[in-house]
């Protein structure tokens, strides 16, 4: 399976940035992809209640539409990063996977929310945006994919859960990483969770300013393979890169460092027997 992570700044407005990806997943196409990745909240990155008037619902919104017609008119299947999408009341940051024929897989609304200060710039995704409660794999083309977005990256139970429960092989993080933690930790966390869970990691990263705002963002997507090697990497601006997925050599690691099938969860289920706490109750 070849795979594709598009790079990607949004642009202030929302008809440039559909305009303006069209011909990257086209590319991508062109390149022989049989997946395509696009970045978390590429269409509109607006910080907080901002988001709402560009939400779309999931049904008729002109981004949903568009990416289900770029699966369809390419032959590839799609996940397209994350947008904003209207959920009853509620704002939500979800992932949607499309097949070949543009039909829609499945959904996933990001789990952990970006409340954090960081690099002297204060980031609350939760005050426009409600976090999700289920993790979620879809099919494509026969192999099963794991859906996250950018700040899940952190949790590596979502992703333990994703290969041991839900039999991902390949994992996906559309993100928009700041600068600052990007630079720190961006390389080492995609490539950890590929070793753990040895699997496949597809992950793009919004670059620049994206929506002009005075928040840079890291960039450097890269594909990661079960060994903790970086297949591809994206330089600085928008761009399209590719990897092969050898699924083959996926089982093969799998069955000669047999680390998923030696866990003891029988271990991790029980309390901890702390030496500390065994000193303090001596008399």
């Amino acid at each position: 399976m070849r795979a594709a992570c598009i790079q990607f700044a949004a642009r202030a407005d929302k008809r440039d940035n559909l305009r303006e990806m069209a011909p990257l997943v086209a590319r991508a196409a062109d390149l022989g992809a049989d997946v395509v990745l696009l970045p978390e909240k590429w269409n509109a990155w607006v910080d907080g209640p901002g988001l709402r008037p560009l939400a779309e619902r999931i049904d008729s919104g002109e981004t949903v539409a568009a990416m289900a017609g770029w699966a369809r008119d390419n032959a590839v299947n799609l996940v397209g990063g994350s947008i904003a999408i209207l959920d009853g009341d509620r704002v939500a940051n979800v992932s949607i996977a499309y097949d070949r024929d543009g039909e829609m897989v499945g959904r996933y609304t990001k789990v952990h929310l970006f409340d954090v200060d960081v690099g002297g710039r204060r980031y609350r995704e939760s005050e426009g945006t409600a976090a999700g409660d289920r993790a979620v794999v879809v099919e494509l083309d026969g192999v099963r994919f794991g859906l996250t977005i950018c700040y899940d990256l952190r949790f590596p139970e979502l992703y333990r859960l994703l290969s041991l429960e839900g039999g991902a092989t390949v994992l996906t993080v559309p993100s928009n990483f700041t600068l600052v933690t990007g630079m720190a930790h961006w390389e080492v966390l995609l490539r950890a969770r590929a070793i753990e869970n040895q699997a496949f990691v597809l992950a793009t990263g919004q670059h620049g300013m994206p929506g002009g705002l005075d928040k840079p963002s890291y960039g450097h997507s890269m594909v990661v393979d079960p060994w903790g090697v970086v297949l591809a990497q994206a330089p600085d601006g928008d761009r399209v890169i590719v990897a092969d997925l050898d699924l083959d050599g996926l089982a093969d690691v799998r069955r000669a460092l047999p680390a998923l099938k030696h866990r003891r969860p029988d271990v991790y289920a029980t309390p901890i027997d702390s030496q500390l706490r065994r000193e303090r109750l001596q008399p």
